[in-house]
């Protein structure tokens, strides 16, 4: 059966603080966004302090979780990641196929680090913030 809340719903893949358990868990968000799958997606992880940021491509894997969101979430998402529609802000909204086993692959916006801002920042090699979070200890 349809879910009106998000009839207009797109999915997000989110790999630092708003996944489940994460200090921005998206799950605090209303309407609720719907959980769709685990996944991973080519790019490089950078530890930012507080929170990671992504680059796209490359020959590493980046691990995290795809919700479906409605467009209030959307909106909140990217005050949260502070883009800016002149390109400037933190974060850029990028759209990425990413194969959720079980299902196939799904389309999901994904927001991307500034490159400016991951000039200095340490590589996270194993791809995965929150496995990571323990090591920084």
């Amino acid at each position: 059966m349809p879910d009106p809340e998000h009839s207009s719903a797109r999915h997000v893949f989110v790999y630092g603080t708003l996944r489940a358990g994460g200090s921005n868990d998206i799950r605090r968000f209303r309407p609720l966004p719907r959980w769709v799958g685990q996944g991973a997606i080519a790019g490089t992880l950078y530890d930012l302090g507080a929170y990671p940021g992504i680059t796209l491509g490359g020959e590493g894997r980046v691990l995290g979780e795809i919700y479906s969101v409605c467009a209030e979430v959307e909106a909140a998402l990217d005050r949260l990641e502070e883009v800016r529609e002149d390109d400037s802000g933190e974060y850029r909204r990028r759209m990425v196929r990413v194969p959720v086993p079980g299902i196939g692959e799904v389309d999901c916006l994904v927001y991307e680090i500034h490159p400016n801002r991951v000039r200095t920042a340490p590589v996270i090699p194993e791809g995965d913030w929150l496995k990571h979070l323990p090591l920084r200890g």
